[in-house]
């Protein structure tokens, strides 16, 4: 998956909508010095500086579709009791859907409070539940779950085994996903992994795949042989293996199996990692990514998460960072349409004036070059949409072009003057100069004014359209013509 395409998946992202189903906890941080021990017992007296409280469990998956910029439905079983009011709060501020969210008054809601202090945790105190709810609760609880999940695209179930997600639950969440027709990703716990029979999609890391599958994972051939008995053994469509800072391995249901290697860092911490592989995994397969690609992107956050320090989120401009890293600089410059509007609306709000041209650029002469420069020079920043290689089909023939899109795209971002590269495939670059709304328009000295494409619409927002003169005698044509008369003889 190349970093274009993961820039257009990150685009879409806002309109995405994702059921987060699971273990809701509150998580607390308590932050203190300590420079003696206590009189009363040979204990450290922390003085408490600061104090924070966050989502957790289930929660830090929807942070991290927070982060990504996802619409957001929640559902699970909540204490009726203080943190449980306060947690339910918290994801409204956000602006989180609520409704599948079930109150029992019997419960009491999960807070893990850490102490720290000369920076290392001394001591965490947990509250909470752990039986499992009620089959009156859990029946309340999956009327909630077909009610919320009406125009999402995935279910994700983060299992903290804290007694929400009891077989019987889950197996009414698997046939909701099958109902709606979308995908339902797990976050497993715990021995027994029959209770995920029927989800599309679980994702064990190395210990709990060792633990569930009762084989001992000390090298590859053991940690493909726990994936394929795992997958098969529960009719998934999918298994991906988190394997840490090593990466992770996909078992799919036609017997590939690929294994993605994460990009080398140093790792801080492993915390969360799973709830980002989940939060990805679950909204690219829910965005109609194939399992590998949504693997892929899903590794590329995976690696800037254990990379930082504490449970932590990343956003998409640090995933196309890294995506970056991986491809050349010309590649770089090769934006898809919807994430290009996005960076040119920025550079406007910046006080930036972008120009526009368009054109086949098949075979690129100084002529092509000589244009590019002095259309440059009109602006802060040129984008070119390139025709793609059907467009020009339609324009100039079936002999046409003589190299391809991609290759043409790559010579065209290899360019100084160029600072955007972007391929459409209509006839006319209208729709892409409506998309990218340019101040200037270039077009080529043997078109008038009132013929190019576009004028009325950048003139109606306050823009202009420029008219630039070609170098004489240098054009694709001629340099095809003295290619042909040369060797015709050969």
């Amino acid at each position: 998956m190349d970093r274009m395409e993961i820039e257009s998946f990150l685009a879409r992202l806002k309109g995405l909508k994702a059921l987060v189903i699971g273990d809701l906890m509150l998580d607390e941080y308590v932050w203190g010095r300590t420079d003696r021990i206590s009189p009363e017992a040979p204990v450290q007296v922390v003085e408490v500086v600061r104090q924070d409280l966050r989502l957790g469990g289930a929660g830090n998956v929807v942070n991290n579709l927070v982060a990504l910029g996802c619409q957001i439905e929640v559902a699970g079983a909540l204490g009726e009791d203080e943190d449980g009011r306060g947690l339910r709060s918290m994801l409204e501020a956000r602006g989180i859907g609520t409704g599948g969210i079930v109150l029992d008054v019997g419960r009491t809601t999960s807070r893990k409070t850490r102490i720290l202090a000369s920076n290392q945790q001394m001591l965490r105190i947990d509250r909470e539940s752990t039986s499992p709810i009620s089959a009156e609760v859990e029946k309340q609880l999956a009327a909630q779950v077909r009610d919320a999940v009406s125009g999402c695209q995935v279910i994700l179930v983060s299992d903290y085994l804290k007694g929400v997600l009891t077989q019987g639950l889950l197996q009414e969440i698997f046939a909701i996903g099958r109902a709606a027709g979308i995908p339902v990703v797990v976050d497993p716990k715990g021995n027994d992994y029959h209770k995920y029979r029927g989800a599309t999609l679980i994702t064990p890391n190395r210990k709990e795949a060792q633990t569930a599958s009762g084989i001992l994972i000390s090298d590859d051939a053991g940690l493909c042989r726990a994936g394929r008995k795992l997958r098969e053994s529960l009719g998934l469509e999918a298994l991906v293996l988190t394997r840490s800072e090593e990466g992770m391995s996909l078992f799919l249901a036609d017997g590939q199996e690929v294994h993605l290697p994460t990009e080398a860092r140093e790792v801080f911490d492993v915390s969360g990692a799973g709830d980002t592989v989940l939060a990805l995994l679950g909204i690219g397969l829910g965005a109609g990514l194939s399992v590998e690609n949504a693997a892929h992107v899903a590794n590329l956050a995976a690696g800037i998460v254990v990379g930082k320090v504490g449970t932590s989120t990343v956003a998409p401009e640090e995933i196309l960072e890294v995506a970056g890293r991986q491809h050349s600089d010309s590649d770089l410059k090769i934006k898809g349409r919807e994430i290009l509007s996005v960076l040119l609306e920025r550079e406007r709000e910046r006080g930036k004036r972008i120009v526009f041209t368009n054109g086949c650029f098949d075979l690129l002469h100084v002529g092509h070059v000589k244009y590019l420069q002095k259309a440059r020079n009109l602006g802060d920043l040129l984008v070119l949409g390139l025709n793609s290689d059907a467009s020009i089909r339609r324009l100039k023939g079936p002999k046409r072009p003589l190299i391809g899109e991609e290759e043409r795209a790559h010579l065209m971002a290899a360019l100084k003057c160029i600072d955007y590269v972007v391929t459409f495939d209509e006839d006319t670059p209208l729709e892409l100069i409506d998309a990218l709304r340019p101040q200037i328009l270039v077009k080529g000295g043997d078109y008038a004014p009132e013929g190019v494409v576009g004028k009325e619409l950048v003139e109606s927002y306050g823009g202009r359209v420029e008219i630039i003169s070609f170098v004489d005698g240098k054009s694709t044509t001629n340099v095809i013509e003295t290619i042909l008369e040369r060797y015709r003889d050969e």
